[in-house]
């Protein structure tokens, strides 16, 4: 593994996102063959974010990768309530049970595991892995690899939800905007990763038979309006040389 590493960081970014995303669609199959949802599933993401965690912390890439404070106060981050907005979407039409006791508690693990995961190997491997030779093709490729990575959900969820699968994708390449905005200005990947792991386990949890068409469209638009927002704001105001001058690593970060 650090093999791979030392001899091009890309491929081994591409190497774990490739492995990721056939695992999971993998797991996914097993899990609805058999009847239990995510049960294969939690177990994979569970042994892949141990994997990730323990090879990032042993190498002493913590750093480099995120896993550390950010460089600025919270208050340079507007105290991150964008956030806390775009958590809060999957409760804005109730709350329900759409599975048993046992598989909610195995989606939940499922969608905490998918938010670290992903975190570290789109923004951190695979936008550090093209940062150093083009920031913006990074951020670019970051956002928009991770969007269309969204269009798998077609082969799990079925065509049927061709319409939520598209806002995902694209509300998804902005919420990956603003993600990578924040790791690039602020060094730190946890807000992204805590914030990630949470709307997708409250997704869990989400009032699927309050969603249309409609809906669907409408929240959609308004995590892209909240997320670029958010993103522009950031690019904008975490450029102010009295800001870029204190560099303040370690200080608080929520």
């Amino acid at each position: 593994m650090t093999k791979l590493y030392n001899y091009s960081e890309l491929l081994f970014a591409v190497i774990f996102i490739v492995i990721y995303v056939f695992g999971a669609s993998l797991c996914d199959t097993l899990s609805a063959e058999v009847g239990i949802s995510k049960i294969f599933t939690a177990v994979f993401l569970l042994l892949f974010s141990i994997l990730l965690f323990v090879w990032i912390k042993h190498n002493q890439l913590s750093q480099k990768y995120g896993l550390c404070k950010p460089k600025f106060k919270s208050k340079y981050f507007l105290f991150y309530v964008p956030l806390a907005v775009l958590i809060s979407t999957n409760f804005w039409f109730g709350v329900k049970l759409n599975y048993s006791v046992f598989e909610s508690f195995l989606n939940v693990v499922s969608m905490l595991c998918v938010g670290f995961v992903e975190e570290i190997i789109f923004r951190g491997f695979l936008f550090k892995a093209m940062e150093k030779d083009n920031v913006k093709a990074a951020i670019i490729v970051s956002s928009v690899t991770f969007g269309l990575g969204h269009f798998l959900n077609l082969f799990s969820g079925g065509f049927e939800h061709l319409l939520s699968n598209v806002c995902q994708v694209f509300y998804a390449m902005a919420v990956g905007f603003l993600f990578v905005i924040i790791f690039y200005k602020g060094g730190s990947l946890i807000s992204c990763i805590i914030t990630h792991s949470l709307v997708n386990a409250m997704s869990v949890f989400q009032n699927m038979q309050a969603m249309n068409d409609v809906v669907e469209i409408i929240v959609s638009a308004v995590i892209i309006v909240v997320a670029v927002t958010y993103s522009l704001v950031l690019l904008k105001t975490l450029n102010k040389p009295k800001i870029e001058s204190q560099n303040i690593t370690g200080t608080d970060s929520f």
